[in-house]
């Protein structure tokens, strides 16, 4: 790995923690501003609630706009990166600076448009389609990580090293628009879950303005930001309320002990007390309780690791056409447009 030049990435990494806790203590901070924003009755579990009532031509054009500069400058960052750097080195790239400063000024003006014109892109779009973007991204890191720590207990899917290439090398993309696409998605409120939220997607924003740097793969810090969904989504689930929380904080933490922390070369008996705690915890959660609620410790992990399957047969079908010899496409064509 070269020394690269410029700050140290790691120095980066830990200045982009400080900097996104800022940011998030300036939403809170402005958040009584928004307090006179009008909001339709909650209608149930697919209803965003803190949309407009009555959008108007601003709210929509500064939240598509804006999202859509946000999203094309961080694709231009990620090709410039692949095609004319294509080294990791200890440094900043120049372009890791340029995307640095880019998602932080997005931040800024995505703060900026929630108190001018108040609306995100859940005025036009479901909220599941910004929870599952997120979702694929997740399970996308399982699949590229298959090679290095495996699926089960250390144990690899047998899937085809080209299509873990193919995830490797285009990942950037769809993490980008997983991420900016989710960040848009929601107005800059201070809900305690928007905060945990944003913090969340700071830390991913961060972590994809890093690429090609030791920061960027290091193991304890890049299963630390996949671990974060399980705090995630266990508080956000506490603070709904409803009883769900369980299948959050066990399910991701199943995800942990059968998959994440076996790359993080731990011992063996570093790994037993992983196993030994959450057992534990297991056990007082869940004894004497009805065995029916067990279900909920495997959804998750079974909709993940299902999840790697389908996501390697996609990435295949993808891989095939993209990779489709030019020869063929044009004898394809030559054939379509040859008479009857």
């Amino acid at each position: 790995m070269a020394r690269g030049s410029g700050l140290d990435s790691t120095w980066a990494l830990w200045f982009g923690v400080a900097a996104s806790a800022g940011f998030i203590w300036l939403i809170w901070a402005l958040s009584d501003r928004l307090a006179t924003v009008d909001h339709l009755s909650d209608q149930g579990a697919s209803w965003y609630y803190w949309t407009l009532p009555e959008p108007t031509f601003w709210s929509r054009a500064t939240a598509w706009g804006f999202y859509t500069a946000h999203q094309c400058a961080s694709w231009a960052t990620i090709w410039y990166a692949q095609n004319r750097i294509r080294h990791y080195t200890a440094g900043l790239h120049p372009v890791n600076v340029v995307a640095l400063a880019m998602n932080a000024a997005f931040i800024a003006l995505h703060l900026v448009q929630t108190h001018v014109w108040y609306d995100g892109l859940a005025q036009d779009v479901s909220i599941w389609s910004a929870l599952g973007s997120v979702a694929v991204l997740l399970i996308w890191v399982l699949l590229m990580e298959n090679d290095r720590r495996g699926i089960a207990f250390g144990r690899r899917l047998p899937l085809s090293r080209e299509i873990v290439r193919f995830a490797r090398k285009n990942h950037g993309y769809y993490f980008s628009w997983a991420i900016i696409y989710t960040f848009w998605y929601h107005p800059t409120e201070a809900t305690s879950g928007h905060l945990i939220g944003f913090f969340y997607m700071f830390l991913l924003l961060l972590q994809g303005s890093l690429f090609l740097t030791r920061a960027h793969v290091n193991r304890w810090w890049t299963v630390f930001i996949e671990v974060l969904v399980l705090v995630h989504g266990t508080l956000v689930a506490l603070m709904q309320g409803g009883g769900i929380w369980s299948m959050f904080a066990f399910g991701f933490a199943t995800v942990f002990i059968v998959t994440q922390m076996h790359g993080l070369g731990l011992s063996r008996a570093a790994r037993l007390a992983w196993g030994s705690t959450y057992l534990g915890a297991l056990a007082a959660t869940y004894g004497g309780a009805d065995l029916s609620r067990l279900s909920e410790v495997v959804r998750i992990p079974v909709i993940d690791y299902v999840g790697v399957i389908v996501l390697a047969g996609i990435l295949w079908v993808t891989m095939r056409f993209v990779h489709r010899p030019r020869s063929s496409i044009v004898a394809n064509q030559g054939s379509r447009c040859t008479p009857g």
